[in-house]
């Protein structure tokens, strides 16, 4: 049987157990970055909340994965230490990205989805990391699995059922 990594908002999880999933729930406005990185077979994922740090420093000293601009060095330094790679991660790595749904600003007066997918893709794509596949924006909440072992991502919604990216 699986054992199961559950990560919270503003956290992040590494794995190369082929045992495990990685799991995160209720994706509103928030976005999950999943990295899978074929040739060492590390996954990764990160429940990013928004997407600049500097309206909080005091929350990226406990939750560096809070936010866009912090999470995402974040995970990839760990990824880095965990894959045990002194060259660039971007070869052989795969990003998917699901989430940045609009489900309580109905005015659209905030936008938080939206930005967080821009502001994580702006940082993604210069390092080589630009998502192949998402599932974003929408007003349906999300959760994320994925199968460390296989790469599998499935992710499903109370209103949409099971699907995978």
């Amino acid at each position: 049987m699986a054992k199961t990594k559950v990560v919270g908002v503003g956290e992040f999880a590494v794995s190369k157990d082929p045992e495990e999933v990685i799991k995160t729930f209720a994706l509103g406005s928030c976005v999950a970055v999943i990295f899978l990185h074929k040739p060492t077979r590390t996954v990764g994922l990160i429940h990013v909340a928004l997407p600049e740090s500097s309206i909080s420093p005091e929350i990226v000293k406990d939750r560096p994965g809070y936010f866009a601009d912090t999470g995402i060095p974040a995970i990839l330094n760990k990824m880095a230490a965990t894959t045990m790679l002194a060259g660039s991660l971007a070869q052989g790595m795969v990003v998917k990205i699901a989430g940045g749904a609009n489900v309580m600003d109905t005015n659209n007066t905030f936008n938080i989805g939206k930005r967080n997918v821009l502001a994580l893709k702006k940082i993604l794509w210069p390092l080589g990391m630009g998502p192949v596949t998402e599932d974003v924006g929408g007003s349906n909440s999300r959760t994320v699995s994925v199968s460390v072992g296989t790469g599998k991502i499935v992710l499903s919604s109370p209103t949409k059922g099971e699907w995978e990216i």
